[in-house]
């Protein structure tokens, strides 16, 4: 069973930081990438980075460029989210996201329970 668990999140005022994190837990073979996206209400959800284990390569979603960092810690099957700059549209829920291998033939994607960012302005 593998388990995805955040922690961080909550109230900020605009042009503040936050810093969130989540850790991958449980029985599995590798972790391809871990990922953050967020949903904010009546809205889709919405990539906002991500990372890949081996080769560390990232990508981000283009509203948080220059002001969010996405970045791993292998050992302890980590991923954070450093959000600097927070604007009142970053108001959210974050959802920690990881394609994990189970085996040398399975891949899946696992969620973890999502937590809420808010900026007030």
């Amino acid at each position: 069973q593998v388990r995805l668990v955040e922690s961080g999140g909550g109230l900020v005022q605009a042009g503040g930081s936050l810093r969130l994190s989540c850790a991958v837990s449980g029985s599995f073979f590798s972790i391809k990438s871990m990922a953050w996206y967020r949903q904010a209400p009546e809205k889709q959800r919405e990539l906002v980075a991500r990372i890949t284990t081996n080769s560390g390569s990232t990508n981000y979603a283009d509203s948080v460029k220059g002001r969010f960092t996405i970045s791993r810690d292998n050992a302890e099957n980590t991923v954070y989210l450093q959000m600097n700059s927070l604007k009142p549209e970053d108001t959210a829920v974050y959802y920690c996201n990881s394609l994990v291998s189970i085996s040398r033939t399975t891949t899946l994607a696992y969620w973890a329970q999502g937590t809420q960012v808010t900026v007030s302005s």
